[in-house]
Order: structure tokens, then C-alpha cells, then sequence
């Protein structure tokens, strides 16, 4: 009998076959589709919160709602039968809903927070270094879905200005908005004018002595009742859920196309239009120009959506007021314009955006190197040149993150499958000659896309080219056609047979 320290070692398989890392929309959408296209995989979501939601979690400020509509945010397996815009309570139990219905909740590990992802290609094996209450662990997988969203959920973008340790009041950032904050009665400025200020203005103007809204520049803004008669029409036809989600989602899809074919095609018509909306509601009488029009073409940034224009009926009532300045600095007693006013405040609310982050900020290596994934090329937005295993999620910017989140999930389990019927234990993107020289492009073009949390964060995010399968559309007409027939044999994805399980 051979002695113990010439046994051949059978390999250890993996814990895992897939690991997504998120269960916000992306982390959801992945685990549904995995449990219903390859129940053979065993698969786990890993989050770090103690719910399911993502960024329904980490934002509790007051009045927290989607800007998008809930028949295209909500997932195409999932009818939504409420308004088409809706709270993040509302939303949240949509959420809890679809995953209970589904029995999800059983792959779900919270309070797990991924710190590190090392791969090994000998072993065709991720190991993940995993922080939970217990201390920390190592997981092993063969796939890793990344659906950690794109920003850093531990903080927001906070500019620093001039005496802000002067200010004798809280200075609040919407990201981290404390559970006891008492703001009934009290004079507050929200520094801001995107969809999270025009959010918070309405709300805050409930209890709030007043509201002032403080901007450097003006933003676009949809100013749209909460309902219309076509969904309460439909409706009333008492038709089945599935159908109806469907046709309005449809619905929505063909206006949010609409609105994006103008803003390129016919911008200043589109810009009039919008202008005209905030104008219906705050009368010929007021500054539309200094205050509501913007520098730039429509869609650019991102249009911010006012149910019922409760933003500006708040304005209008006297309740809330805008104010288009620079800050000079904080004061004891609250802001110091540039154009020398002051603005007088008890709370001061920076609704200034988010810190974009990659990879939900987890140190990944490949054989020992660190990954920069600003100098990788992106595959279809999806997978990364040079990063074994990997898919990642990024949804769209000018429609619902949900639609990418759907369509990337069909996706992976596209690939997975394939790679199944190859017998390959991995799969890596890789450039053809003939792409070598090929020019580099940032993964959103500033040209078409300019806000400041983009911006700030280009950077960090992997390049892409200027053909398929390297190119990021942001486009989801253009997607669901091309991503469910995109050849997995195209020469740009490379597998191999090797590591664990392989037989090698």
C-alpha cells in the first residue's frame, strides 16, 4: 500500500460552480435566470447589507423614489401592477415579492462582503476572500457575475468648500441620511438639481419651515402626471397581469425611444418642449431662464422625472424656493454666494452625486497580477480582455437599468452553457490581430454623456473600441437584438480545457 505522501491528491472541486457578488436589481435578475435556465449550477449571492434592494438600502432619505418607470424597472418576469412611479417601500416589496415567488431567498447570503478575488488559471478557480460576521473566509467558484452596481455604496460625492466646519447645523449627504434627523420646522438648502433634489425639495417641504433648492447650473427636467389614462383604461379591462405589465412596458419603451431619437435628432424642439412642461407649472411670470434652462442638449445628463411636478407646485406654493448661484463659502449661519447673497440654514443637504466605482471596489488578480480595468477592453459590456470568468453588469443611462440587467443575465447562461457543451472550464476575451490597433474609446463618451459622476470616474472603467464585440451600445434597441444572437464563436472568446474537473 502506497505511503500517505505518495497518494495522488484528488483535486478539490470548487464550493461553488457561480458566485454573483450583489443582490440589488443585477444580483436578483442573475439569480432568477440561473435558477430557471441551469438549475444545475450551484450558486450563491453574496451581499454585504442584511436585505435584499442595493441601492433601495442604502438610500432612506425622505420621499426616495424611482426616476424611472416601474413597467420597464421592473423585470420582465415580474409584472408590475402599481403606478409607474413608485417609493423605494413600494419597490422594495416588489423585490422581496419576486424573489419569494421565485425561492431565492435560499442562494442569498447576506452580510458577506468580498474583499478580495484571486484567479487561478492552473486550477480554472476563483478565490474569493469573504468578510462576514464571523470573520473571514475563503470561497471558491468557477464563474464570477458581478452585479455590485456601480457606485460606492459606503459613501457619496461630497465636494469640500470653504468653512464647512463653520456651519453650526448638520450637513447632510442624501447616501447617508441619518434615521433621526429632525428637520420639521427648519430652514433647509439642498445643494443640487438632480433627480435626488428634485426628490428631496417636495418632500422636505411637508414639515420644513422652507426649502431652497441651491444650483450651479440649470438641469432638465420631465414633468409627467404619476398615472395616465391609458394604464387605469387598461386596467379597467381586467386583462391578465402578464399581459398588461407587458403592453405598458411596451409602452414606455417606444417613449423613452421617442425622447432619445429627439434629443440627437431635433435637441432644441426637445428642449422647448421640456422647458414648456416646467413652465405649465410655475406661470409665464417666473425666471424659466435663469433657473430651468439648461447649457447643454437633452440627455446629456440625465433627465430627471417630476411626478405631478410636485417640484414645482412646491415652488409655486412658496413652500420651496430655487436659487442658481455658486457657493463662496458656509458660514456659522449657513451659505455665502458668489454673487454675495446669503442663504440662511438649519440643515444643509449636499445632494451632490455619487462616487462611480469598479467592480464594487474588490481587489481582483489574475495569477498573482492585480487587474487595472481601466486598461482592459470591454466584450459587449459585459466581460473584461484578459479577465478569465467574469461577466460584470452596468445598465443603461438614458433607460432602466433592469432591461441590461435582463438582458446580460440571458447572456451568461447563454455562455455558461456553451461552455458546458465545449467541456471548457474557461473563457477569457482576447483581441483578434486585426483589433490590436484598433482606437481606444472611454467606456461612456463625455460627447454623449456628461454627468459629474461619470466624469469623475472615467478613469476607472475599462475602454472600449469601435466595433462589436468591443463596444459598450448603452443602447437597449440596438442590444436585444444583438446580444441574444451574438456568435460565442467569434474568435474574440477563448476557452480552454483545464483545472479542476477537466480531466487534465
Amino acid at each position: 500500500m502506497p505511503s500517505s505522501t505518495h497518494m495522488i491528491q484528488t483535486p478539490r472541486m470548487p464550493d461553488l460552480d457561480v458566485v454573483v457578488i450583489g443582490a440589488g436589481i443585477s444580483g436578483i435578475a442573475a439569480a432568477y435566470h440561473l435558477a430557471t435556465n441551469l438549475p444545475e449550477q450551484r450558486f450563491a449571492v453574496l451581499d454585504a447589507k442584511s436585505g435584499i434592494g442595493g441601492t433601495w438600502q442604502t438610500h432612506r432619505f425622505p420621499g426616495i423614489r424611482s426616476d424611472s418607470d416601474l413597467f420597464t424597472f421592473g423585470f420582465s418576469w415580474k409584472p408590475w401592477t402599481g403606478v409607474p412611479i413608485a417609493t423605494a417601500p413600494e419597490i422594495l416589496a416588489y423585490l422581496n415579492e419576486a424573489v419569494d415567488e421565485h425561492d431565492l431567498r435560499r442562494h442569498i447570503r447576506f452580510g458577506h462582503t468580498v474583499e478580495n478575488a484571486d484567479w487561478n488559471s492552473e486550477k480554472a478557480v476563483w478565490s474569493l476572500t469573504v468578510r462576514n460576521s464571523t470573520g473571514t473566509e475563503t470561497l471558491t467558484c468557477r464563474f464570477l457575475w458581478m452585479c455590485a452596481g456601480y457606485y460606492r455604496h459606503s459613501e457619496g460625492y461630497q465636494p469640500r468648500w470653504p468653512g464647512m466646519e463653520d456651519f453650526s447645523g448638520p450637513v447632510v449627504h442624501p447616501q447617508q441620511w441619518p434615521a433621526d434627523l429632525d428637520h420639521d420646522g427648519k430652514r433647509i438648502v439642498v445643494i443640487g438639481s438632480g433627480a435626488t433634489a428634485a426628490t428631496l425639495v417636495p418632500a422636505l417641504c411637508e414639515t420644513a419651515a422652507h426649502v431652497t433648492m441651491l444650483q450651479r447650473s440649470p438641469t432638465y427636467y420631465y414633468a409627467r402626471p404619476a398615472t395616465d389614462q391609458f394604464i387605469e383604461t387598461l386596467r379597467a379591462l381586467d386583462l391578465p397581469a402578464e399581459w398588461q405589465h407587458e403592453i405598458l412596458r411596451r409602452k414606455f419603451l417606444h417613449e423613452q425611444q421617442v425622447v432619445t431619437r429627439r434629443s440627437f435628432e431635433e435637441p432644441e424642439a426637445l428642449a422647448a418642449d421640456l422647458i414648456a412642461g416646467v413652465r405649465a407649472y410655475l406661470g409665464e411670470d417666473f425666471d424659466i431662464e435663469t433657473h430651468f434652462k439648461p447649457s447643454y442638449r437633452p440627455w446629456r445628463q440625465r433627465l430627471a422625472v417630476v411626478p405631478d411636478g410636485d417640484l414645482f407646485t412646491a415652488i409655486r406654493s412658496g413652500r420651496a424656493s430655487i436659487v442658481t448661484d455658486h457657493i463662496r463659502r458656509f458660514t456659522p449661519r449657513g451659505l455665502e454666494l458668489a454673487s454675495g447673497e446669503m442663504l440662511e440654514a438649519d440643515i444643509i443637504v449636499t445632494a451632490t452625486g455619487l462616487v462611480l466605482n469598479a467592480l464594487g471596489d474588490i481587489s481582483v488578480r489574475v495569477d498573482g497580477r492585480p487587474v487595472d480595468i481601466s486598461q482592459c477592453w470591454t466584450h459587449r459590456g459585459i466581460m473584461l480582455s484578459g479577465v478569465p470568468n467574469m461577466a460584470m453588469v452596468f445598465g443603461y443611462l438614458r433607460a432602466s437599468w433592469t432591461l441590461r440587467a435582463d438582458l446580460v443575465a440571458d447572456y451568461v447562461c447563454r455562455l455558461l452553457t456553451h461552455m458546458t457543451e465545449r467541456r471548457a472550464t474557461s473563457v477569457v476575451p482576447a483581441l483578434r490581430d486585426e483589433e490590436l490597433a484598433m482606437p481606444a474609446r472611454p467606456w461612456i463618451e463625455p460627447e454623449n454623456f456628461n454627468a459629474g459622476y461619470i466624469l469623475r470616474g472615467l478613469d476607472i472603467m475599462p475602454r472600449q473600441g469601435d466595433r462589436q464585440p468591443w463596444v459598450m451600445t448603452q443602447d437597449y434597441f440596438d442590444d436585444r437584438e444583438t446580444l441574444p444572437a451574438a456568435d460565442l464563436d467569434d474568435g474574440t472568446l477563448i476557452y480552454a480545457q483545464h483545472g479542476i474537473g477537466s480531466g487534465s
